[in-house]
């Protein structure tokens, strides 16, 4: 499997026996999983239209037009949940000032490696990444408005179409997924998000990493 990216790794270990979440650092859900609040499921499917900050569905991918178009991307109040609100995973949604998430602290321009672990590997086209801008409203559920226009990170996988002879080897994670790169300059409170879309379903994963800059 191979992206594109040089400036951050990506690399494989075994895979464990419903979808994926980021293990480090421990993203809010898997903190809520660890507590007892999330089963195995929730923590795992984090699913809603893939292409965000898109608001639409019906989208084509511009970087791979025959992969399957977007379902709705959550709305603004459920993006920490995947648009996941009709059981526990609404939680994901409360505002640090209810919830008082616990907190990785890190440092500007650290580098941080970020690790996916899959229940149920797909075939992905991109993981990207998204930061809280300076100054975000933090006492208000995650909304498009609080993150940077434009990504932090992505890695692309570029192997098309997904239904090609080696699309199975190019496309599916045979194992843990690891990401490294470099955080921007801020202070106090922010929320990194990523986002895992797949090629062939309209979906991605959504998992939240609060941090806290010193």
């Amino acid at each position: 499997m191979s992206t594109t990216d040089l400036r951050g790794a990506t690399k494989s270990s075994s895979i464990s026996p419903r979808h994926g979440r980021v293990i480090t650092p421990e993203s809010r859900a898997v903190y809520l999983y660890e507590a007892g609040r999330l089963d195995f499921g929730q923590v795992n499917e984090l699913e809603g239209g893939k292409f965000f900050p898109a608001t639409q569905s019906g989208l084509r991918d511009p970087d791979a037009p025959d992969d399957v178009a977007n379902g709705a991307p959550p709305r603004d109040g459920e993006i920490a949940s995947g648009g996941r609100t009709a059981d526990a995973r609404a939680q994901l949604n409360e505002p640090d000032s209810v919830a008082h998430w616990q907190k990785h602290s890190v440092r500007s321009g650290q580098s941080l490696q970020i690790s996916w672990s899959y229940s149920m590997p797909h075939k992905t086209r991109r993981w990207t990444y998204w930061i809280t801008k300076p100054g975000w409203d933090a006492s208000a559920r995650l909304a498009r408005a609080h993150f940077e226009p434009e990504p932090l990170k992505v890695y692309l996988n570029t192997y098309q179409p997904y239904w090609g002879p080696d699309a199975d080897k190019e496309l599916i994670p045979r194992g843990d997924t690891i990401h490294e790169f470099n955080l921007p300059t801020r202070t106090g409170y922010h929320v990194l998000l990523a986002v895992w879309d797949i090629a062939d379903t309209a979906n991605a994963f959504y998992q939240v990493i609060d941090l806290n800059f010193a």
